[in-house]
């Protein structure tokens, strides 16, 4: 099981191999239930600087810089170009009208596959499109056994957000300078995972979210699952299958 995968991401790099000693994690629909959270926020606050956004743009947009999101946005809409000192004010209303929401809860799994992945001799990081403060505390006070603030890649660690391969390079540079076939990037984003495949990273796609799988797959990833529960499930067959 996952034999063909592994062939298939080896052949199409032209890798000699697949030896992981790092998994990288997105936060936001990975970790956390939370993109019902930021949906909401989102459309809040972009509603109060007169731009349209519904939840499936939030989906879609997920995991890039959210600086750049509203750059984007903006651009779309109004046809202008806004500053950076400008997007990270109306950024910073997300973030408020975000934190006023109910804490989102950890997905059913993710303790049980962070477990695994340590007994297998991995490291783990986090990367994230984030750079909130409470949030990267959060992650330290949920998963301080597994990681620390070292191996975790936030908005302000890059110049390029996701979709660039620039924030999972960090997480390979973080967790020791790792080549890409030395990484596994979980992602449950479009562009988190056009990331991790551009980044030339074997890349596991958690479908979380409302989007069809085939827009996941679309984009590069090597193996899709619904829930982390799964991936938990099987992870000791993939790494059976690398040789682990």
């Amino acid at each position: 099981m996952f034999e063909k995968e592994i062939k298939t991401y080896i052949e199409r790099h032209g890798f000699e191999a697949f030896t992981p000693k790092a998994v990288l994690f997105d936060m936001d629909g990975v970790l956390y239930n939370s993109m019902p959270n930021h949906a909401v926020a989102w459309q809040k606050s972009m509603t109060d600087y007169g731009i349209h956004m519904t939840a499936d743009d939030a989906y879609a947009t997920e995991g890039a810089r959210g600086v750049d999101t509203i750059r984007y946005m903006v651009k779309q809409q109004k046809h202008q170009e806004i500053s950076m000192e400008k997007a990270q004010e109306m950024y910073d209303l997300k973030t408020r009208y975000f934190h006023e929401m109910p804490t989102a809860p950890i997905f059913d799994g993710v303790y049980d596959l962070m477990r695994q992945i340590k007994a297998s001799g991995l490291t783990i990081g986090i990367v994230t499109g984030s750079g909130q403060r409470p949030l990267i505390k959060r992650l330290l006070d949920n998963f301080g056994e597994f990681l620390d603030e070292d191996h975790i890649v936030t908005a302000y660690d890059v110049q390029r957000g996701k979709p660039y391969p620039d924030p999972y390079q960090m997480g390979l540079a973080k967790a020791g300078n790792l080549k890409p076939w030395e990484g596994i990037v979980v992602e449950n984003a479009p562009l988190g995972v056009r990331a991790g495949v551009a980044a030339d990273i074997f890349t596991i796609a958690i479908n979380s979210g409302p989007l069809a799988d085939e827009v996941l797959l679309r984009e590069g990833a090597n193996i899709l699952f619904q829930k982390i529960s799964e991936l938990s499930l099987h992870w000791s067959k993939l790494m059976a299958a690398a040789g682990k």
